[in-house]
């Protein structure tokens, strides 16, 4: 049975939710608002309830670090180190992540700077993870 990195499975998780919320706001919030169509206040109202969005958010960032996690113990290899974990990470998201992202965004005929900004957030984001888990780990 693999050994869980619990705390920093729980790190990684709040660091890509930070990531996120760095990225939609100061970073890219206006850029991504625009390529959306979207205002302020439409983003801010979130549908109705931005505490189940939010809470929602934090457990799928939480399952993805926990993967992530599975995924370095599955090599069964004793010291992970930084550069060898945020290089799997980053495979996960370039690998993966991002171009199942692409066929999504193909089909609903999106525009491309809003696939670049929510792409490049989950390269950071699975980057940031990667980086907790060879710091910690």
């Amino acid at each position: 049975m693999p050994h869980f990195h619990w705390l920093a499975i729980l790190v990684a998780a709040v660091i890509a939710f930070l990531v996120g919320a760095l990225w939609y706001s100061a970073l890219f919030g206006r850029m991504w608002m625009d390529a959306r169509g979207v205002t302020r206040e439409q983003v801010q109202s979130g549908g109705g309830n931005m505490g189940r969005l939010f809470g929602v958010t934090f457990l799928l960032d939480l399952l993805m670090a926990f993967m992530l996690d599975h995924l370095y113990a599955t090599y069964d290899v004793p010291v992970i180190g930084l550069h060898h974990s945020v290089l799997v990470a980053g495979i996960v998201a370039v690998g993966f992540v991002i171009p199942a992202m692409a066929v999504n965004y193909l089909f609903q005929q999106a525009r491309m700077q809003l696939f670049l900004i929510d792409a490049g957030h989950w390269l950071a984001a699975f980057l940031a993870m990667g980086a907790v888990f060879g710091l910690l780990s």
